[in-house]
């Protein structure tokens, strides 16, 4: 959310950022931005009325899978409900422009690799249920309401841009957490598997730089068209193995990180790829950071630049 607000207002756009910074970071909030701090669902209607919104980029979400198995309330109220709330009032306040930021978490496991947007939808946990339930939702309101719609499903998002980049309490995505190695944060890094069908048995992830994220919903938004609603799934094109990723940040960094072998994890499938042939069609997007080196370069800059704590987020813990 935070490079999609730094990328429009380069681009010319004025933009107004809603942010309760319940996981959030204040100060990846970019400067020319307007800041209303508060609950989406509280603050929606007073915003949309007095700001001058003519469209919404929608990011804000529970997204921690764990989490969403042990306390799916959370995840049907915080991403569900407040959805809700957003589209009614877009639709009581004329506002008829909308990109979603959704998941490719909605598919499951799937049957087949690179995943296309025709693949059934049979998430797996309440996360990836409740982002689907918003697409619905976006759906019948884009065929009864007019408004103009897209929703993007993507796996892992990486990277960095400039001042802005992976900065939270509770960390799980994995390159981060191998920079928390480098920097001392964590002793090593656990691989789950190695016995996977994969070139060197360890699983195989898809990775988009934030940047090619942030400009692909930018081109959403302004391809949108009324009465529609687009899926577009977005990918890089080839994934990269946990012991790829590992070796990358070793020598990106000088560092050697330590790694531990640890059984699978259940239900972790061993190659996620989306295709993005949908959208480049369409649209015209072709990521331009998808090579490892560069996404592992941008997010060690950010993340050896936070200072001596390493991790500014108040809520943080190794």
């Amino acid at each position: 959310g935070s490079v999609c607000s730094a990328v429009l207002i380069e681009a010319g756009h004025n933009v107004t950022i809603i942010d309760d910074f319940s996981t959030g970071n204040r100060d990846a909030v970019p400067s020319a931005a307007h800041l209303v701090e508060g609950e989406l669902s509280q603050v929606i209607e007073e915003t949309l009325s007095t700001h001058n919104i003519n469209a919404v980029v929608h990011c804000a979400a529970r997204s921690l899978v764990g989490e969403s198995v042990s306390h799916p309330e959370l995840y049907w109220h915080a991403n569900v409900v407040t959805s809700l709330h957003l589209l009614d009032a877009m639709r009581a306040h004329d506002v008829r422009n909308l990109v979603f930021s959704s998941t490719a978490a909605t598919y499951g496991e799937p049957d087949a690799v690179p995943i296309l947007e025709s693949a059934a939808t049979a998430p797996t946990n309440p996360y990836g249920a409740s982002k689907l339930a918003i697409d619905h939702m976006i759906s019948s309101y884009a065929s009864a309401h007019g408004l103009a719609a897209t929703s993007l499903r993507y796996f892992n998002v990486a990277g960095a841009y400039g001042t802005i980049g992976e900065n939270r309490a509770v960390e799980t995505h994995l390159i981060p957490l191998i920079l928390q190695v480098a920097l001392g944060h964590r002793e090593k890094i656990m691989i789950f598997g190695d016995d996977y069908a994969t070139a060197d048995g360890t699983a195989v992830r898809d990775y988009i730089h934030v940047r090619d994220l942030a400009e692909a919903h930018i081109l959403a938004l302004e391809s949108n068209k009324v009465g529609s609603h687009r899926i577009y799934n977005l990918g890089s094109g080839d994934g990269y193995s946990v012991q790829q990723v590992i070796s990358q940040v070793r020598e990106t960094t000088g560092h050697p990180i330590p790694a531990e072998l640890a059984p699978r994890r259940e239900g972790d499938p061993a190659t996620l790829i989306a295709s993005s042939s949908k959208i480049s069609h369409e649209l015209g997007w072709t990521p331009q950071r998808t090579d490892l080196p560069t996404i592992v370069h941008d997010a060690w800059e950010f993340t050896r630049n936070l200072g001596p704590a390493a991790h500014s987020h108040p809520n943080y813990r190794p």
